[in-house]
């Protein structure tokens, strides 16, 4: 029997004491299970009206099931033994979670990198199915990943059609195209927004695949599907709610944390959820996925900007919000994945309502979009000119005249960034564009960037982190500095059929994206390593 526990301490105590009786006499959690579309005012009001199937999936989802483990068995008999998803944002974090909660292995291709791409293609492919996963049907690094891949099978001798899988809205481009090429599609709920489908089936198809038991994953949300709708003030969405966006003022960082909940990277999932929901129009929460240390306000001066949330063990009697922190502001969830999953969508919900933004659109995620393409159709250097170059590191900006007159280094240039950092309420966001599992250990320098600056760090990977923070970098308030991190390939990789490479592509996605920053007036300062083992090494001493 799956058990949810939300406990707030602090200020998200008082939080959740203040907020709970109107959100219960305003009947929120019950007209959020009939679907009312006007929770989070009028302007959200059309969005909203197709953007709420979610709250049903634990019992519409069902029919995916048998459908999926019919597939994987006909998989298992060409031989496969190694699936790979080609998706981003929720179609790839969603999976992510699932599957390594599950001890399941999944490959996650939701980079642009040529060397990840590269390593991707070329593991095991006899063994391989892929799984493609778009909403839209019209996502340019899926589209590119899926192009490499029919490549790939096709010059192996192996017919694609066997071997890869669509996950995509019904008559999307892609859907339409898929299924006119022969291609097995299974199509979504269309009235459920990327970010909220992780049980849908952008979320249970490649996880089930890879040999998930997504039937009991559904049974483990179905299990908390009733709690979450009841008008209640123990209801715990309306709790986890009230205490991630009605403190007073607003404490607009939250800094998760994992005290052993045996959830893997539960964190990175809600981060992508939160940010995208709430940060826009100059507001929002800011989910950090702490680094590691004695504590996740470790090295941050101020934390009074900042709720912890304890991500803790299902069925954990003790009370460990105050031992595990000493923060002032403690919201301690547990609760098994699938539980765990509607309970994050139905607070983040009520966390749009209670900010009064519209939780279901992303417009600063569609204008990076929009300023990568036009880099890319407009034959524009992507790079631009460096304004100087130290060592293996060119150093750019994205404009804005913040960087000094003078500036001639690059330990000159990250501290000019660091400067422009708010001490009281601002954060520093590391966005790096390179092979996120060949430089995993790069993430380290988030510990050590809380420290030099005593205020919240987040690392992110890019592209992937464009359909998650990348919206509250540029929607929510102008708090941020950012520090961009790219990277000359080993080798490039053409994107088949298309007249671009993939490092074209990643480097435009890149530009476009500090352009969209420098247009917000956020501070950016663009790195580009021209050799990475070098260019890494210099940024590491620099940071």
């Amino acid at each position: 029997m799956s058990t949810l526990a939300v406990q707030a301490l602090g200020a998200a105590a008082d939080a959740v004491e203040h907020h709970l009786p109107t959100l219960v006499s305003d009947r929120v959690a019950s007209r959020l299970f009939e679907q009312d579309p006007t929770l989070w005012g009028p302007d959200a009001e059309s969005e909203a009206s197709i953007r709420l199937s979610w709250v049903g999936l634990p019992r519409s989802s069902r029919p995916l099931v048998g459908e999926i483990e019919a597939l994987a068995e006909e998989l298992r008999e060409r031989g496969v033994d190694r699936v790979v998803l080609c998706g981003m944002g929720g179609s790839s974090l969603a999976p992510e979670v699932i599957t390594g909660t599950a001890g399941v292995p999944l490959v996650v291709l939701d980079s642009s990198d040529p060397d990840m791409v590269r390593g991707a293609l070329e593991e095991d492919l006899a063994g391989t199915a892929v799984v493609v996963s778009s909403k839209s049907g019209s996502t340019l690094e899926t589209d590119s990943q899926r192009r490499a891949f029919v490549h790939a099978f096709t010059e192996a001798g192996i017919d694609p059609t066997e071997r890869i899988v669509v996950v995509t809205d019904p008559g999307s481009p892609l859907d339409e195209q898929a299924r006119a090429d022969g291609y097995r599609v299974v199509n979504a709920d269309p009235e459920v927004g990327g970010r909220y489908s992780a049980l849908t089936a952008f979320g249970l198809v490649p996880s089930g695949l890879a040999g998930v038991d997504v039937g009991a994953l559904l049974d483990e949300a179905e299990e908390v599907a009733d709690l979450l709708a009841e008008d209640d003030e123990a209801n715990p969405g309306l709790r986890l709610g009230a205490a991630l966006a009605g403190t007073e003022p607003l404490r607009d960082k939250l800094l998760f944390t994992d005290a052993g909940s045996g959830i893997v990277g539960l964190a990175d999932w809600a981060e992508q959820l939160i940010a995208e929901s709430t940060g826009k129009q100059g507001t929002g929460v800011l989910p950090v996925v702490a680094p590691d240390g004695p504590s996740p306000t470790h090295g941050i001066q101020d934390t009074s900007d900042c709720t912890v949330v304890v991500l803790a063990p299902e069925d954990d009697d003790t009370d460990g919000g105050p031992a595990r922190t000493d923060a002032d502001s403690v919201v301690e969830v547990s609760g098994s994945l699938g539980a765990q999953m509607l309970l994050w969508e139905v607070a983040t919900a009520v966390a749009g309502h209670l900010l009064g933004i519209n939780p279901f659109d992303q417009p600063d995620v569609e204008s990076a979009k929009k300023a990568a393409r036009e880099i890319m159709e407009g034959g524009a250097d992507a790079a631009g000119a460096p304004v100087l170059t130290d060592g293996a590191v060119e150093v750019r900006t994205g404009g804005g005249g913040w960087l000094p007159d003078g500036t001639d280094s690059l330990e000159g240039a990250v501290a000019a960034l660091l400067d422009q950092l708010d001490p009281a309420r601002g954060y520093l966001a590391v966005m790096v564009y390179l092979d996120r599992l060949e430089q995993a250990d790069l993430a380290d320098v988030q510990g050590e960037l809380v420290e030099r600056t005593g205020r919240p760090v987040t690392f992110g990977w890019g592209p992937r982190f464009l359909h998650s923070t990348g919206q509250y970098h540029k929607g929510g308030p102008a708090q941020g500095v950012y520090l961009q991190v790219t990277g000359a390939p080993r080798t490039d990789l053409d994107v088949p059929g298309k007249d671009f490479t993939f490092g074209e592509f990643i480097a435009a996605q890149a530009a476009g994206d500090a352009a969209v920053l420098a247009d917000h007036e956020r501070p950016v300062l663009r790195l580009h390593l021209t050799d990475q083992a070098a260019g890494l090494a210099q940024l590491r001493e620099a940071l």
